[in-house]
């Protein structure tokens, strides 16, 4: 467990940001998918007077650069030209409002859910995912943003397989102000998970954030190990784990999408986590997200401090994407 502080840096108290400068923050986060999307949806606005074919076929090529995918673009094309045929799109500005509508739309469909629940403490969230993706600097921020609210958390450093790992929670946990339960290298994953919910509970936590080990969906083993540590946090909280997060990088775009398809089959995620989104300049992969997978994105981190992390809003992501 972890006691001491160093490095330490204080979570932002509740209602310190104003919305502002979160939207703000949003704005800069996708300001590299903005500045080559935006802007060719910026010159068929203004060049635009009637939309024809002629222009939604640049805004495909709009929307299939900012990886939105080819379904997702084609989705929206068609609901596009079934406006127009029922009645006619005078000009960009309004195919801007309409697209934004569209987006929205995708964005908040799958909403709601597990994280919309009143649950009795502690509040069990597990983030899955393959290697690399950055789950346990995940597990570090998403302990400062649950601070932020003035609630109360537990780490809990259940990715054994990689002692790197424990270490680096370490350093987070410390970081954030809060506590850590461990085990050696090697160790049973659902033991110390056993005893992370076991000291949540006597200690009236409301937040337990549990970092797994990286994972394929292939690695039948690792599967299973998964869905025993499932097993045990039912059997100690009931409904947990009340979220289970997979965590994605932005920058892999659709050949991440097509990994997490195929993990969310078998791993029961509620929720994404999407990574590195500052980093990218194909920021519409979040759409291709909620549409193909029926997930909704929850957070996104938008850089390396730990309070960079923010929770998605599908109005300021379109808002800062096309402004």
């Amino acid at each position: 467990m972890i006691t001491t502080l160093f490095g330490s840096e204080e979570p932002e108290k509740p209602g310190s940001k104003p919305e502002k400068n979160f939207f703000n923050r949003m704005r800069q986060a996708v300001s590299r998918t903005r500045e080559s999307f935006s802007a060719k949806i910026s010159d068929l606005a203004a060049l635009t007077r009637t939309v024809d074919e002629s222009a939604l076929d640049n805004l495909e090529t709009a929307l299939l650069s900012s990886d939105l995918g080819v379904p997702t673009t084609t989705a929206i094309l068609e609901a596009l030209r079934d406006r127009a045929r029922h009645q006619a799109i005078e000009g960009g500005a309004e195919l801007r409002a309409l697209l934004k509508e569209q987006l929205i739309a995708i964005l908040q469909a799958p909403q709601g859910g597990a994280a919309a629940l009143q649950v009795s403490p502690p509040k069990v969230t597990f983030l899955v995912g393959v290697n690399g993706t950055g789950k346990t600097t995940s597990s570090g921020k998403l302990a400062a943003w649950s601070r932020a609210q003035n609630r109360s958390v537990l780490l809990c450093a259940a990715d054994t397989y990689r002692a790197a790992a424990i270490e680096q929670l370490e350093i987070w946990a410390s970081r954030s102000g809060v506590e850590m339960i461990k085990t050696r290298p090697g160790g049973d994953p659902s033991a110390v998970l056993f005893d992370a919910i076991s000291a949540a509970k006597s200690r009236s936590i409301d937040d337990l954030y549990v970092d797994t080990a990286g994972r394929l969906h292939t690695k039948s083993g690792l599967m299973d190990e998964l869905d025993k540590m499932r097993r045990t946090a039912a059997r100690l909280v009931p409904g947990a784990p009340h979220e289970v997060l997979l965590v994605m990088d932005a920058t892999t775009g659709q050949n991440g999408l097509q990994q997490a398809r195929l993990f969310t089959q078998s791993a029961g995620v509620t929720g994404i986590l999407l990574t590195k989104l500052d980093g990218t300049a194909k920021g519409g992969i979040a759409v291709a997200i909620a549409r193909e997978l029926s997930l909704p994105v929850r957070f996104v981190g938008v850089g390396e401090k730990m309070s960079d992390l923010l929770e998605f809003s599908p109005e300021a992501f379109v808002d800062s994407l096309l402004g």
